[in-house]
């Protein structure tokens, strides 16, 4: 019969958050890994980027968590009714055209290269219209008007004393981090929809990265009393504080699966 014990894999989200997630497993043999740090791996990412996948969503925060926060943007881009794209692959089209102005308009100014996280979802409503709308995580360094300015259909010509036809509305706001990073912002931006939902992303972000996993830190009883406490405890939140000496935690999710046990997923942030 196969073993089957309790594995823990840490996740590194940039320099300032950890994403420990503590899970059964089941093997032919128990690797305890404990004392070896193993070579780095980057966290696989998703092969579909669908986010109405619990997993897909959860990278797409450690994702966003490690690349952006204060200072940096959140686009919101939506269309008027004249210019509403006929397919996701035109609206996604539209989105990259706009970043690919943000990109040119950073390199003008001398600014680093643009990092950007791109959400395009298209919606469904009960008379089968579709409202499609864009999210974006963008690094900062541009004044908000002028990256709202860039969500044109026709650009504005002195020349010609012609005005700039946009798209439709654009909003750009400065991303204000709390003890979550940016887990909220990110969050909304991968709510559950009832239409498609996928993100497209820059190729220069740094990706969240963990080392080997060790099998040899919990045992199923030990989780199976911490998971009868309350998640805002004070018992509750020392455990997984003393078992991360130097981090805080800021936020925790617990699946019991009959078939296997209690699986939990925390975020921890580095204490000042």
């Amino acid at each position: 019969m196969k073993k089957s014990f309790m594995r823990e894999k840490v996740i590194h989200c940039g320099n300032d958050y950890l994403a420990p997630e503590i899970f059964p497993y089941t093997g032919n043999q128990q690797k305890a890994v404990r004392g070896k740090r193993g070579k780095k791996k980057r966290v696989s990412e998703p092969k579909q980027k669908n986010l109405n996948d619990k997993r897909a969503k959860r990278y797409f925060i450690q994702l966003a968590n490690s690349n952006f926060g204060e200072g940096d943007l959140a686009v919101h881009l939506t269309y008027a009714p004249e210019f509403l794209p006929d397919t996701y692959e035109e609206a996604v089209k539209n989105a990259i055209n706009f970043l690919r102005r943000v990109a040119y308009l950073r390199k003008k100014r001398g600014l680093p290269p643009l990092k950007y996280l791109l959400i395009t979802q298209m919606g469904r409503k009960k008379k089968g219209t579709h409202r499609i709308h864009h999210h974006i995580l963008m690094n900062g360094g541009l004044d908000r008007d002028e990256v709202e300015a860039l969500w044109w259909k026709v650009k504005e010509s002195k020349k010609q004393k012609r005005p700039a036809v946009m798209f439709g509305w654009a909003n750009a706001d400065r991303l204000k981090p709390n003890k979550k990073g940016i887990a909220n912002m990110a969050g909304y931006m991968v709510q559950d929809s009832a239409g498609k939902k996928h993100w497209t992303q820059s190729q220069n972000l740094e990706k969240p990265w963990h080392r080997g996993p060790n099998d040899g830190k919990y045992t199923r009883n030990q989780l199976e009393k911490i998971a009868k406490l309350p998640s805002d405890s004070e018992e509750y939140r020392n455990f997984w504080e003393k078992k991360y000496r130097g981090w805080e935690l800021v936020d925790s999710e617990r699946q019991y699966v009959e078939q296997s046990g209690w699986y939990f997923y925390l975020t921890m942030r580095r204490k000042c």
